[in-house]
């Protein structure tokens, strides 16, 4: 079903368009479950100790969070559900997938994620992305409360999405895309109102970039690494995908042995916060080593 992959020219990673914009998330899950994706569920556990940590601070009854280049929901999916990534991708490993319509494969899952919300939890969460079937797709399934399709590379928010960034208290994004698009994180946060949104991201280790951070901190806020050991992203395409991986997180003062070299893209977690808000992070329910994802977990 994938066409050959690329490599961007702005980026050492090696990209699959075709699976970011189809009627539904199959193609999406399968190839994510193909290349030994993990970075979501290392980095939601985090992403869900900064929220009840954020919660905490601003005595939230509803959190209000903007998922950042969302594709398909994922990280929405195991922040607001009793749901793992393994339960993910066994799922649509299942046969039935491979003849359904896109309109039965929306159609299970709005009952099965309705099945396994969280009720310890209320959130009102928005997806943002560039490709319009994929938040289509979290919008018909209940994932995004609000969902658009928006490219801030381009231009500034509509109306429409400047007025849920001016009430959201979090962003959260998996992968690099925060660091990689400085203008888009500008535009973000220049839309929030002046009490800025916590942002937590999980760039793989190389994509971080000082354009980014000078962002951050010009919208007041203070940036820190998470003190989690780095984990995995993925596993690497190919050899080529590997060298340049190395040779940029090594660039970004990475030790690569015993990381990078094993096989796998490897990634962390950035937090940034308003200064007043910048608590001890050795308070929160963070573990400082999060179990290696297993099929089942």
């Amino acid at each position: 079903m994938n066409k050959v992959p690329e490599t961007s020219k702005d980026s050492f990673v090696t990209i699959f368009d075709d699976t970011y914009d189809q009627p539904d998330c199959r193609a999406y899950f399968r190839m994510m479950d193909a290349l030994g994706y993990r970075n979501q569920h290392h980095a939601v556990a985090a992403f869900r100790a900064g929220l009840a940590e954020l919660v905490r601070l601003r005595g939230l009854s509803v959190a209000r969070i903007l998922d950042f280049a969302s594709s398909y929901g994922i990280v929405t999916a195991l922040m607001a559900h009793d749901l793992t990534l393994a339960q993910v991708f066994a799922r649509y490993r299942e046969a039935r997938f491979d003849s359904a319509s896109p309109a039965e494969v929306m159609a299970w899952d709005r009952d099965w994620l309705a099945g396994l919300r969280r009720r310890d939890l209320s959130l009102h969460v928005t997806g943002l992305d560039v490709m319009p079937n994929a938040v289509a797709y979290g919008r018909a399934v209940g994932l995004f409360d609000a969902g658009f399709a928006e490219d801030l590379e381009v231009a500034a928010p509509s109306e429409a999405l400047a007025a849920e960034l001016a009430r959201c208290d979090m962003i959260v994004e998996c992968g690099s895309v925060a660091q990689l698009m400085p203008r888009a994180l500008d535009r973000l946060l220049a839309a929030c109102a002046a009490r800025k949104p916590w942002v937590m991201t999980s760039p793989i280790r190389g994509n971080e970039r000082s354009a980014a951070t000078e962002v951050l901190q010009a919208h007041g806020l203070v940036v820190e690494a998470l003190p989690i050991p780095p984990f995995v992203h993925r596993r690497f395409e190919s050899a080529g995908e590997q060298a340049r991986a190395i040779e940029n997180a090594r660039a970004a003062g990475h030790v690569t042995e015993g990381v990078e070299t094993t096989g796998h893209f490897h990634a962390q977690v950035l937090l940034a916060r308003p200064a007043d808000e910048a608590t001890p992070v050795s308070d929160w329910a963070l573990p400082v080593e999060i179990a290696p994802m297993r099929d089942g977990d």
